[in-house]
């Protein structure tokens, strides 16, 4: 697992250097920079939003002008999806609706071409080298049914692999995905980070044969390090990470075998670390917003788009010897974050360390709301069985454990809700973030 990335040789093969010859950051930025001025023209030509949007901006000269560029938002994507289309709406092979966590807002819409599709499989085929051999089987816990789905297009870059991709969808019964990852000789595992918690800290696991599962990849979420923790512990496996989203086309960054960050798709996205609140881009080694720019979408490229999701650039080489850009893994999402009425802010990373160590918790999901002009904190929880008042107790008190909520709490600024020992979790489908409803009850 510590050899160099596979996507190292991948990208200098779509770059265009010749075999053997080395993949250098002068080489790649140089194309980089190419692909940029291409994207804007070809946007600016096509798009009638960006023809608007970059009006004043030509193609940048350097790596830094794109500093200059305005941002995309995703309220841009709700309010006019068509407007950012490059083809007729006869080459659109997909469109993917997603439906906004937490708020009333308008579902965004993704138009992906049958090209820009072939660009994601062929992410997959590389990118999933680093944890699956050829004539494993991979169980692939997310959507899949539809052609040009997530689970699809992975199960398509796994039999380029020579590894066989099974769609599984999610997790609807823990206990029959158990039964299916014994019978069917599963190796390796494809999902939410909470949905494989659940399967792990389902009693049924330890019935899996001795190195059944040989290695996980965590996806369509952000990975708390307190699950990443109890999956290794639990099945003694490396565990990987994947960050992307749909908008990326649905593959973005992916760990090597060491993971100690991700390695990105350079090739196909130019990653920027802005300031989210003054949009400055911001040094490796300073957190900030992930922004990112397409270079090679033809249906619906998008440029210097604001992601939400946290994260910085490492400075240090990784391990493994790539001249891949190294990113951390993302620490959650602003959009996760609410403010409390004294000003501290509450976010869905902080919780999801202090609760996910509890060994009885498959989920849970938290929800803000106000009464007699102070905040209220109710948490439901879904278990695994424990006594529900034993339950209940720990998480009273491994939330006292968290600074934000005891400073709250010790103030009388906030009020902790007893807790709804029951299935209530959030949609599978949906980013877990931390439910405003303060707003609603003002209404």
């Amino acid at each position: 697992m510590n050899r160099l990335t596979p996507l190292e040789p991948w990208i200098q093969a779509k770059i265009g250097l010749a075999p053997g010859e080395a993949l250098t950051r002068v080489a790649l930025e140089k194309y980089q920079l190419a692909r940029l001025g291409k994207t804007v023209e070809y946007a600016k030509r096509h798009s009638p939003f960006y023809r608007e949007l970059l009006a004043d901006c030509n193609k940048p000269a350097s790596l830094k002008e794109l500093a200059g560029f305005p941002f995309t938002t995703p309220a841009n994507i709700r309010e006019s999806d068509n407007q950012f289309l490059c083809v007729s709406q006869g080459e659109i092979e997909r469109v993917v609706t997603l439906r906004s966590s937490g708020t009333t807002a308008p579902s965004k819409r993704l138009h992906f071409t049958a090209e820009d599709l072939e660009l994601t499989v062929d992410f997959f085929h590389h990118g999933m080298g680093t944890l699956v051999q050829p004539g494993q089987k991979v169980l692939i816990l997310m959507p899949g049914e539809l052609p040009g789905s997530v689970g699809d297009l992975l199960a398509k870059g796994l039999n380029r692999l020579g590894a066989e991709g099974i769609v599984h969808g999610l997790v609807r019964d823990s206990e029959a995905t158990l039964r299916e990852i014994e019978t069917r000789k599963i190796d390796c595992l494809v999902g939410l980070p909470v949905q494989l918690l659940g399967l792990a800290r389902h009693p049924g696991a330890a019935l899996l044969g001795p190195n059944r599962i040989k290695s996980i990849l965590l996806s369509a979420d952000y990975a708390p390090a307190a699950v990443v923790n109890a999956l290794t512990t639990t099945w003694d496996v490396p565990v990987f990470d994947h960050y992307g989203m749909t908008e990326m086309g649905l593959g973005g960054c992916m760990e090597c075998g060491h993971r100690c960050g991700y390695h990105l798709r350079e090739a196909d996205l130019y990653i920027e670390i802005i300031d989210p609140v003054t949009g400055e881009q911001l040094p490796d080694g300073n957190a900030g917003e992930v922004v990112f720019t397409t270079l090679t979408r033809r249906g619906m490229p998008l440029i210097r788009y604001r992601t939400g999701d946290l994260a910085r650039f490492l400075e240090e080489p990784c391990p493994c010897g790539t001249v891949l850009r190294r990113m951390e893994r993302t620490r959650g999402r602003m959009a996760g974050s609410v403010r409390l009425a004294n000003g501290e802010m509450l976010n869905i990373a902080g919780l999801d360390e202090t609760l996910f160590p509890l060994p009885f918790l498959l989920n849970y999901q938290a929800v803000i709301t106000s009464r007699n002009n102070r905040d209220v904190l109710t948490i439901g929880i879904e278990t695994n069985g424990t006594d529900a008042a034993e339950c209940v107790r720990h998480i009273h008190s491994s939330l006292m454990t968290l600074p934000v909520i005891e400073t709250a709490v010790s103030s009388g600024v906030l009020t902790l809700a007893p807790v709804i020992a029951e299935k209530c979790a959030p949609s599978a489908t949906i980013k877990r973030t931390i439910i405003d409803q303060r707003e609603v009850q003002q209404c």
